[in-house]
């Protein structure tokens, strides 16, 4: 079950988004960890993941960390493909009648 976890943290500067991201990330089960700067938010999707076990991780090192919502992702159904339509491509190339090679022999006189 693939679940998207949404944390809110103090993001005030460089070196918090980073500590943010690398304890993100190394959760357990944790696939993508997109930060949302504007609203100081650590979004979590992966499978299996603690919320509260992330939590205290984010808290302790950050000094904040608070769970907004945990919700399960849905896989978009798939529509069946649809068959390509074939491209007819015109032909640029000339077909032009192909002839004996002519050959030359040369005896080793010039003969006017």
């Amino acid at each position: 079950m693939k679940q998207k976890i949404v944390m809110k943290v103090q993001l005030n500067s460089e070196k918090c988004r980073t500590k943010a991201l690398k304890i993100a990330a190394v959760a357990k089960g944790a696939s993508t960890v997109p930060i949302e700067v504007e609203k100081e938010h650590v979004v979590v999707i992966g499978d299996g993941i603690d919320a509260v076990d992330l939590a205290k991780s984010l808290k302790k090192k950050l000094g904040s960390g608070t769970i907004v919502s945990v919700e399960e992702v849905k896989k978009p159904e798939e529509k069946p493909a649809e068959q390509p339509e074939p491209i007819q491509w015109a032909s640029s190339y000339i077909h032009y009648p192909q002839y004996p090679a002519v050959q030359y022999y040369y005896d080793g006189s010039y003969r006017w």
